[in-house]
């Protein structure tokens, strides 16, 4: 099978910058080392990207793969001759992961739990206002019958025989090129570097059980849909005595059946009568807090705007509220009888639309528009 370009192995441009070649390498060495992905294709993908950042991480490697590509006949020819040892997976992702220079990774050092995400829905007013609730999340927590360990109780784990606590294994191959030492996870502890004989009786030597735990969750006022809450130390449990992980909690908020939002500003749309319109009027207008009046002056237009200075929504990051636009709209009457059609011709003649040749109103002046007048 012909190899893949380097550069598309690593997800890299071909002018990237050695700092965007490691932190590619990185994120794939953390993805698919097989100390952490059991996947059946892992340990290939590792070290396809391991082949790929030690050829784009050399400047003259590089040089040489960008003229001659995989048919660089100085590929190979760096190291490994007399006796060398070539280092393994393990070293490769110690050098990167705190393991200190090539040192191996202890298997039995503490290790953080994953962080948790769950998806919470409120209600708008909630949003604006905030809240406090508890929520249950289901996560795995340490043992309470072994203390994390594995072991049934009054035993303990024993070093692994076969690794003897590396969690790794050493394969020896001696080529014409010299010995060469290729290090994979230990088959008999899986790399954990330890194995138990009796296991726990409650979390079957795992040392770790699944929990519903209640979470006391406090939601800011002004929070906004999308939002991702921090609650530190409420992930998953760490194991070896390893701090938990976080959760981020994402918010999702209902809409309101009357009000809109954007930003700090609330939005509505009230209707007005076609007197109120024309006469002006005072009118009552819900806010999210309580109900206010609205002065509507005579000759309101429809989709006028009346802004309420301070009745939107408190801002998450600073002082104060945002303010509540008020759209008003002019309802056209309908079913009118016909003394109300009369009164309406009357008022349209003193206006002095029924004269359209000396008068030309809006709707003439559309009307030629469509034509193309």
């Amino acid at each position: 099978m012909s190899k893949r370009d380097f550069y598309e192995v690593l997800g890299v441009s071909k002018d990237a910058s050695e700092d965007e070649i490691k932190k590619a390498y990185r994120g794939l060495a953390r993805k698919y080392h097989p100390d952490v992905n059991k996947a059946a294709d892992a340990e290939e993908k590792f070290k396809e990207a391991k082949d790929a950042y030690e050829v784009l991480s050399d400047g003259q490697k590089r040089a040489n793969y960008d003229r001659f590509g995989h048919a660089d006949p100085n590929q190979g020819t760096g190291g490994g001759f007399g006796g060398q040892d070539f280092g393994g997976f393990g070293d490769i992702f110690d050098m990167f992961f705190g393991g200190g220079g090539g040192q191996r990774r202890n298997p039995n050092a503490p290790q953080r739990g994953s962080d948790l995400q769950y998806t919470m829905q409120i209600e708008f007013k909630e949003a604006v206002f905030g809240k406090e609730m508890d929520i249950q999340i289901p996560r795995t927590e340490s043992c309470d019958t072994c203390h994390g360990s594995g072991a049934k109780p009054g035993t303990k784990p024993e070093t692994c025989s076969t690794c003897r606590g590396s969690g790794q294994q050493e394969v020896v191959q001696n080529t014409a090129f010299g010995r060469i030492v290729n290090r994979r996870v230990c088959s008999t502890c899986n790399g954990q570097g330890t194995t138990i004989k009796e296991k726990c009786s409650s979390c079957h030597g795992a040392g770790k059980v699944k929990r519903q735990r209640k979470i006391n969750v406090k939601i800011p006022a002004g929070v906004d849909d999308g939002a991702q809450l921090r609650v530190s130390g409420e992930g998953e449990g760490g194991t070896r005595g390893g701090p938990a992980g976080d959760l981020y909690i994402v918010i999702r908020v209902k809409s309101h059946d009357f009000f809109e939002r954007e930003g700090d500003d609330i939005f509505c749309e009230v209707p007005l009568t076609f007197v109120q319109a024309a006469l002006g009027d005072e009118i009552e207008i819900p806010t999210l807090t309580e109900k206010v009046k609205l002065k509507i002056p005579a000759g309101t237009q429809t989709g006028t705007y009346f802004r309420l200075k301070g009745k939107g929504v408190p801002r998450l990051r600073g002082y104060g509220q945002g303010d509540q636009q008020v759209r008003v709209v002019v309802v056209t009457p309908t079913n009118l009888n016909e003394q109300q059609k009369d009164l309406l011709r009357d008022f349209a003649k003193e206006h002095g639309e029924h004269t359209h040749e000396h008068n030309e109103s809006i709707f003439e002046r559309m009307k030629k528009a469509f034509r193309g007048d």
